[in-house]
């Protein structure tokens, strides 16, 4: 007896070939995504490089939530963390995420749609690289350290501490720094030999902020306490008298509003609040001085987002004249060149006390660069000041091999610049 094989439809046929794909993709993403948990793991076995692409998994912090550690949508704040192996598994990088700020009510409701005023909007997985590489090659002093990056969602540098009723948005940048550090400290880092602050931008000014009280949390330890703020020098143009194209103060006008808004005062350092007023206190050059905690500071002599931002701002520029040279450095003029070689002169001036301390590190180009630690390049590859670069700058600072208190000479003398614009 013969069987029968009835014929299969065409839409079946098709059918089946979706579900088939559709489960091959799955299994895939879980592949991947289970081969990057089991390459970490491995990793705490073995000294060798690990690879510079590994995606770094979020973490939540729901139970900070009850006690208003949250983003300014009220959603929980969140971080990152890549485990340490061999001989840096008990050494701890905390990386503070830069963004910018917000000064009124219209720009952070803005944000709270963006990954900078909500942890709805934050990447599920991020890539460490620069400072935060698990590279052997790319960050030799630190690849094998836990590397710990808390996200920015507050929009006053881990700073501000209120809440705001007409807008219903959360200014909580303080409590999630605080929440955040003793998490870390329950989960291993509180036993921790070596610890580093770091960050850039408005994590880089945060790092400045609040590094003696990152200093604080291991008081009466052996733990080797210091920070390093990449491009967190931001400029008070009234302390130096330095004005914008304009004639106008932007940035510390802008930096008030920051102040105000976000409940700040309270919680920056009393050795300035003691003498100076709360907006002059958010800028670097009236903190630096103060702080007991070692500490290095990463900069370009010409911030690109001081250039673009602060100097020559769109509103204090309506006829254009600097539009082509904020965003290309070959289109500056002659006096435009020297109004930002005198905002270097200033740059210079206002770390010439902090220098002077041994245990307090210094690396200021000439490039035309914002942020240059966490960017593989600019990491560990140039510029350099007197044949050293960014990376082998650090790790002799924190590691006692070398003093370091680089400045480069005025550009356009220095010639392993990557500049941006």
């Amino acid at each position: 007896m013969k069987t029968r094989v009835r014929a299969v439809r065409p839409w079946a046929l098709l059918a089946l070939v979706l579900l088939l794909a559709s489960t091959c993709v799955q299994a895939a993403d879980e592949q991947t995504y289970g081969a990057g948990r089991r390459r970490r793991r491995s990793r705490r076995h073995s000294t060798a490089a690990a690879p510079a692409n590994i995606m770094v998994p979020i973490t939540f912090l729901n139970s900070s939530v009850e006690k208003g550690a949250v983003c300014m949508d009220g959603t929980p704040a969140a971080y990152h963390l890549d485990p340490g192996s061999g001989a840096g598994n008990n050494s701890w990088i905390i990386n503070l995420e830069g963004g910018g700020w917000c000064n009124n009510a219209r720009t952070c409701k803005f944000r709270t749609r963006s990954r900078h005023g909500s942890s709805d909007f934050m990447e599920r997985q991020i890539a460490f690289t620069g400072i935060m590489s698990a590279s052997a090659a790319d960050n030799p002093d630190f690849y094998n350290w836990n590397r710990v990056k808390i996200r920015y969602c507050d929009s006053a540098s881990f700073a501000g501490d209120t809440f705001d009723k007409g807008t219903g948005l959360y200014f909580r940048g303080q409590r999630i720094w605080e929440e955040a550090v003793q998490h870390l400290l329950s989960i291993g880092m509180a036993s921790a030999d070596q610890v580093l602050l770091t960050g850039c931008s408005a994590g880089g000014l945060a790092a400045i902020l609040h590094c003696d009280q990152f200093g604080a949390f291991f008081a009466g330890r052996s733990t080797t306490v210091k920070c390093l703020a990449d491009a967190g020098l931001f400029l008070d143009a009234y302390v130096f008298l330095l004005v914008d194209i304009s004639g106008g103060r932007s940035l510390r006008s802008y930096y008030a509003d920051i102040v105000y808004m976000q409940g700040v005062s309270s919680n920056l350092p009393p050795t300035c609040t003691d003498h100076l007023d709360a907006t002059s206190c958010f800028f670097p050059q009236n903190i630096i001085d103060g702080i007991k905690t070692p500490i290095f500071l990463l900069n370009s002599a010409y911030d690109v987002w001081q250039i673009e931002e602060s100097l020559a701002p769109n509103k204090a520029d309506p006829s254009g004249a600097w539009r082509a040279c904020k965003f290309n450095r070959s289109a500056c003029n002659a006096s435009q060149i020297k109004f930002l070689q005198d905002f270097r002169e200033q740059m210079v001036a206002s770390v010439k006390s902090f220098s002077g301390s041994k245990s307090n590190g210094l690396f200021i180009n000439s490039c035309f660069s914002h942020c240059q630690s966490e960017l593989p390049a600019t990491w560990n590859g140039s510029p350099a000041i007197q044949n050293k670069g960014i990376a082998k700058s650090v790790g002799d600072w924190y590691f006692g091999r070398a003093e370091v208190k680089a400045i480069d000479c005025p550009y356009p003398c220095d010639n392993t610049c990557r500049h941006i614009i």
